[in-house]
């Protein structure tokens, strides 16, 4: 009987979902409505949607088996993901939200060149379906685990929700469903799974006495793994086109800025809370062979009827806003970056052909969910491309005013030629490729720039304007490249 219960707690979440798409779909009626909510998402909104895009299976199952192995240090990866969001918030919020595009490419093109523009949106339209299938992956898990299917209809019954929602309503219905899992997942974990472990393992004092010392020690995960984490989450996150198109759906660049800054806070104590989880868990469960399965573990262990069903279902809030948010990016950047301006001459996608992109991009993913092995390493080799590659290029175009086309184009082939010849040589995992690559993308950024021709003062003048004012008329930022 109890887990028929369960099994309704999570059959009922799944219904907002998709009531949310069916609401979306009535309301999109425009390109805009569809890609970034009409860019009218206050704070509250804002804030929660932007919470639960980058919180996903990393952070919450994969936070829990951090903690389980490491103790409070294991909230570096979450944390880092936290801060890079509070560090977007700061840097460049305002300015995206001013700009008035869709698009990651969109800052390359209108700074730069198209050139520019099809090679940042090629990388991030990689990056994103990768991130994808590993959360299709994720929630085909969770759901084998908790129904007892296969994994392939694991994916098909979850991912399949997933892609139908996001399809239908767009960004309005994402954004809702983002509001229904971030506080599913804050009554899950804050207010269920973490006292209830805790205090199942005995209370905190309980488990200082019976852990070892190093799972208090903030750094004990070890400085080489922290530093991985910033390189690969926190740079990541900053220049994510499923992080900018958040920003892109706030009504001001003060919304904005400051939401995001909630949501970095926001990010760290969730950190701190799947950290403590999984060190109850050593105490409870201490002999698990695989710490990935400590969450679902612990959950089934401590928590009673109905709320092992809404904690479940609060990890695959999760995974679930993850996954459309990188699932509506992805799509985003291939229909309007690639394809809208290059192909079709015109500068945004209808919505018809974004939601047809968006069936494109989630069959790949669900087939390569299926059949991919190391996604993981996958997945790895797409952050340090992505970060190689466009990071640099990114911080110049909003910042510095000497750069140019040629500058970005030469930083984004050398950080990716370089970031490439370091996995060759040292491995997936190898944090040397991202480091390597980001000084190589410097290098050649800078030199390439200074010895270019510098960009009209006419074009740099409408471009400033355009970031801060929202107002600033479209025609002076398509002046001729």
């Amino acid at each position: 009987m109890g887990g028929v219960i369960d099994y309704l707690m999570i059959a009922a979440y799944f219904v907002p979902m998709l009531a949310a798409g069916y609401w979306g779909y009535r309301r999109a009626t425009t390109a805009e409505d569809f890609l970034v909510a009409g860019r009218r998402l206050g704070p509250v909104m804002y804030s929660g949607t932007l919470s639960a895009t980058t919180l996903g299976g990393a952070s919450t199952v994969g936070g829990v088996a951090l903690g389980y192995q490491f103790g409070l240090s294991g909230m570096w990866l979450a944390a880092m993901i936290g801060l890079g969001a509070a560090a977007l918030s700061l840097l460049f919020a305002s300015r995206l939200a001013n700009l008035g595009i869709v698009s990651f490419s969109d800052v390359l093109e209108l700074r730069y060149q198209p050139s520019a523009g099809l090679f940042g949106a090629i990388v991030m339209g990689v990056y994103e379906v990768m991130v994808v299938v590993t959360q299709v992956l994720a929630i085909g898990t969770l759901f084998s685990v908790v129904l007892g299917v296969s994994p392939i209809l694991a994916i098909a019954l979850a991912g399949g929700a997933v892609l139908l929602y996001s399809v239908a309503g767009g960004m309005w219905a994402i954004s809702l469903t983002d509001i229904i899992q971030f506080v599913v997942m804050t009554v899950g974990i804050f207010f269920l799974l973490l006292p209830l472990t805790i205090s199942r393992a005995g209370g905190l004092g309980a488990m200082r006495e019976e852990l070892p010392g190093s799972y208090f020690d903030i750094t004990a995960i070890g400085g080489q793994t922290i530093l991985a984490y910033f390189l690969a989450f926190f740079l990541g996150i900053m220049i994510g086109q499923e992080t900018w198109q958040r920003v892109f759906t706030a009504r001001s660049g003060g919304v904005a800025r400051w939401g995001g800054l909630i949501t970095g806070a926001y990010c760290v104590a969730y950190a701190l809370a799947g950290a403590l989880v999984g060190s109850a868990a050593r105490i409870i469960l201490p002999n698990l062979e695989n710490p990935d399965n400590a969450f679902a573990e612990v959950a089934t262990t401590v928590l009673p009827v109905g709320v092992r069903g809404l904690v479940l279902a609060a990890a695959l809030a999760a995974v679930m806003s993850t996954a459309s948010a990188c699932l509506m990016a992805a799509s985003t950047v291939f229909a309007n970056g690639v394809y809208a301006h290059f192909f079709a001459g015109r500068e945004t996608a209808g919505i018809a052909l974004n939601r047809v992109f968006m069936l494109i991009v989630g069959g790949v993913a669900f087939v390569l969910a299926i059949i991919v092995g190391d996604v993981v390493g996958a997945l790895t080799v797409a952050f340090a491309l992505l970060v190689s590659a466009t990071f640099v290029p990114v911080v110049g175009a909003l910042y510095w005013r000497r750069a140019t086309g040629a500058g970005a184009l030469a930083a984004m082939a050398a950080g990716s030629a370089v970031a490439v010849g370091f996995i060759f040589a040292q491995g997936i995992h190898s944090s040397a490729a991202i480091i390597y690559g980001l000084l190589a993308s410097l290098v050649a950024f800078v030199a390439v720039s200074l010895i270019t021709l510098r960009p009209s003062s006419e074009k740099l003048a409408a471009w400033e304007r355009r970031m801060k004012e929202p107002a600033a008329a479209e025609e002076e930022i398509h002046a001729p490249r």
